[in-house]
């Protein structure tokens, strides 16, 4: 029990460095969602079948669901980004990507006292310009995580599950992501 405690202790206090808000998450409460796949299929974000962090390219929602299961702890990583309004385009594009650093940073310092991680992040890939889908295999399989939203997942649900607010009123954009791992 200590380690668990003293593992989940790190990896929070390394998320505070990295400038995420965070709270603990119980994987065995990450239910698959179908209707959350539907919303990916209807293609709004214009990434279904374009990348290989998103469906069909990330796998089904059983798989996906039976991957999160085989982890017994996970932390919930929120960043709440300052935009000047809701077609404040770029400063939500500079969010993602400063979210997706802060992200990778926390997985490469996680990976090294922590080798069982599932990442998973916030909204579709974008480390390449063009993803390889579906010519060619992924150029970064060991950066390669599925979105919570690609696993089915309602991320505002996920928040108030872990009693983390999602809407944080105008002004303001939140990206979600999260690292599951084993005690």
């Amino acid at each position: 029990m200590a380690e668990e405690t003293e593992r989940y202790e790190k990896i929070r206090r390394l998320a505070d460095e990295a400038g995420f808000s965070c709270a603990p998450l119980d994987p065995s409460s990450l239910v698959p969602d179908p209707a959350v796949r539907a919303m990916c299929a209807e293609d709004r974000c214009r990434r279904y079948g374009a990348s290989w962090s998103c469906p069909p390219a990330c796998g089904s929602l059983e798989t996906l669901g039976r991957r999160m299961r085989r982890y017994s702890d996970g932390i919930l990583l929120v960043s709440v980004i300052p935009v000047e309004g809701d077609f404040d385009i770029e400063g939500i594009r500079e969010g993602d990507i400063l979210h997706k650093k802060r992200l990778d940073t926390l997985v490469r310092q996680v990976r090294t006292f922590c080798t069982d991680i599932l990442p998973l992040a916030s909204g579709s890939c974008t480390r390449c310009a063009k993803c390889t889908y579906p010519d060619a295999p992924c150029r970064f399989p060991d950066r390669l995580w599925p979105s919570m939203e690609a696993c089915g997942l309602f991320v505002s649900r996920v928040c108030e599950s872990c009693g983390m607010r999602y809407n944080n009123g105008p002004g303001t954009i939140t990206f979600v992501s999260c690292i599951l791992f084993q005690r």
